[in-house]
């Protein structure tokens, strides 16, 4: 029997951290935003770089404050005022990887935190409460399958 390649077998990977929310994270908008960084997989513990911390934050601010969806002009103006000047490239990557997992979608040329299923985007309850629901159920189909296969496995080699 041919060995698997586990790496081929993963469709995409959520990470998600339940972290404490202490005084201290809530004193200053950028330590929430590194919490929230943190906690939603965008950055490691450890990482000491804020770009991407800064692209989260921006994201956030036009979602959940100006409630719009802004062009990359409109992040880059937003970071370099709040936290310090990045250029273009460097920012196009960040939205990449916040793409990529699953956090941020793009439509004609601007950008915006994967909207709920159903519900107010620009609601933070609902945006948070749908963030990975899809792919919570998803998962949760294909461990339950992987469950029931193994129990008639099991159930197959008593006989």
């Amino acid at each position: 029997m041919p060995e698997l390649s586990e790496s081929e077998l993963i469709d995409k990977e959520v990470t998600l951290r339940n972290m404490r929310l202490t005084k201290e994270v809530l004193e200053t908008r950028r330590s929430i935003a590194r919490w929230l960084a943190l906690s939603l997989g965008v950055i490691n513990p450890g990482e000491s770089r804020l770009s991407s911390v800064a692209v989260l934050d921006a994201l956030l601010n036009f979602q959940f404050v100006k409630k719009s969806d802004p062009s990359v002009a409109e992040l880059q103006e937003y970071i370099t005022k709040n936290w310090e000047s990045m250029n273009e490239k460097t920012l196009r990557y960040h939205l990449l990887r916040m793409k990529k997992i699953g956090l941020v979608e793009n439509s004609q040329g601007k950008f915006y935190l994967k909207p709920p299923s159903m519900g107010d985007r620009y609601d933070a309850m609902t945006w948070a409460a749908g963030l990975y629901e899809t792919d919570y159920r998803e998962i949760a189909n294909k461990i339950g399958e992987a469950i029931r296969e193994l129990r008639s496995k099991s159930a197959m080699d008593v006989v």
